[in-house]
């Protein structure tokens, strides 16, 4: 089984708890425990222990479990800092220091210019301060700073630069844990760029799978590949969180490998999930009259490329494509039920664009405004 660790919104918290105990009451804390939103007890070791006369700094480091988190080993620094001791109740300021990045664009969880942590963790973090000002009966501002060294380089390989986030990486987690694989992260970074592209005034909702989709793109139409959003498998979840953002229109393009899976109505174009992608084809082709000896090859083809080889040889394509580019649009438009304008655009490596919506190409224009 695999391990779950930590968000780095956790570790904030742990480390400002240490901090803020070890301030207080003047004595050395290597251990705390703090309780995650999830119920998940956190028994975090703190290092890296400095001490001022109004000022303590600690860290903790960084535990994803087994997820492939980028964060895991960082060191999470927390300063928290006596401003004044003559309030009438304790006031908590949270900030972001060196390697934690600030927003820049409107729709995410912050606004602009503040630091990029989270509603949650910076609840979790006043909740414990406040918790540990009690026990020693203060009562004053209290400034606590987030640095996290070395995290404008991790920042570089995750999704903030196109969020907007510069110098840093996010303090980030809903339920404090760290699920292996996690995929509400990814569903939670879709509906990010989504909220931000939104913000920006944006009707219409570019979504592509991956790189590829918008390699096509750029390629083809001369398309600031900037302005889509990766959906990767979750093309049903994309489309909700599109329609709930308030977008008036999606427009999906993908390669016929991932969107085939549209034809027959799989919404999560993951492996795992659903992997009849000869079969869908092979439909396609006995419906557009495709002789039987053909139909076996395409069920016996690896890849979709092998399988439209095939089709292409036989003089199909542009029948199998019309049948599959129809069953995928209204697969995209029963899903989005009346809420929000579907497009579609299938294309091949190999055979360039295969099949689309009317509308396509004039969802496509009208998103570069």
């Amino acid at each position: 089984m695999m391990r779950s660790g930590f968000t780095t919104g956790s570790a904030a918290t742990a480390a400002s708890a240490a901090a803020a105990y070890m301030l207080f009451s003047g004595k050395i804390k290597e251990k705390v425990t703090i309780i995650t939103p999830a119920g998940v007890p956190y028994n975090a070791s703190i290092v890296e222990i400095r001490r001022e006369e109004r000022a303590v700094s600690c860290a903790v480091r960084k535990d994803g479990g087994d997820d492939p988190d980028i964060t895991t080993g960082s060191l999470i620094f927390s300063k928290v800092e006596i401003v004044n001791e003559d309030g009438a109740e304790t006031e908590i300021l949270i900030d972001g220091g060196a390697g934690v990045g600030r927003v820049t664009k409107a729709g995410l969880d912050r606004a602009v210019g503040e630091a990029a942590i989270n509603t949650v963790p910076r609840k979790m973090i006043e909740s414990e301060l406040k918790k540990i000002s009690e026990d020693f009966d203060f009562k004053g501002k209290i400034s606590v700073t987030i640095s996290v060294p070395g995290g404008e380089e991790l920042a570089a390989k995750t999704f903030n630069p196109r969020l907007g986030i510069v110098g840093g990486i996010s303090i980030l987690g809903t339920s404090g844990i760290v699920k292996p694989m996690s995929l509400e992260a990814i569903r939670d970074t879709i509906k990010a760029e989504l909220s931000v592209k939104r913000a920006e005034g944006r009707r219409i909702a570019v979504l592509t799978p991956g790189n590829y989709g918008r390699d096509f793109l750029k390629d083809n139409y001369s398309y600031n590949i900037d302005d889509a959003v990766q959906c990767a498998n979750f093309i049903g979840d994309s489309i909700d969180m599109a329609a709930e953002a308030g977008f008036e229109a999606v427009l999906l393009i993908g390669a016929l490998g991932k969107l085939v899976k549209l034809a027959g109505g799989i919404m999560n174009t993951h492996s795992r999930e659903a992997d009849c992608r000869m079969e869908i084809l092979s439909a396609a082709a006995v419906r557009a009259g495709m002789e039987l000896e053909s139909v076996r090859g395409i069920l016996a083809s690896v890849t979709t490329e092998d399988a439209l080889r095939i089709i292409s040889e036989k003089g199909f394509t542009d029948k199998v494509m019309s049948d599959l580019s129809f069953r995928a649009a209204d697969a995209l438009e029963r899903r989005a039920g009346g809420r929000i304008m579907t497009g579609l655009m299938i294309y091949s490596n190999s055979f360039g664009l295969l099949g689309k919506t009317d509308n396509a190409l004039e969802l496509l224009e009208e998103s570069r405004t």
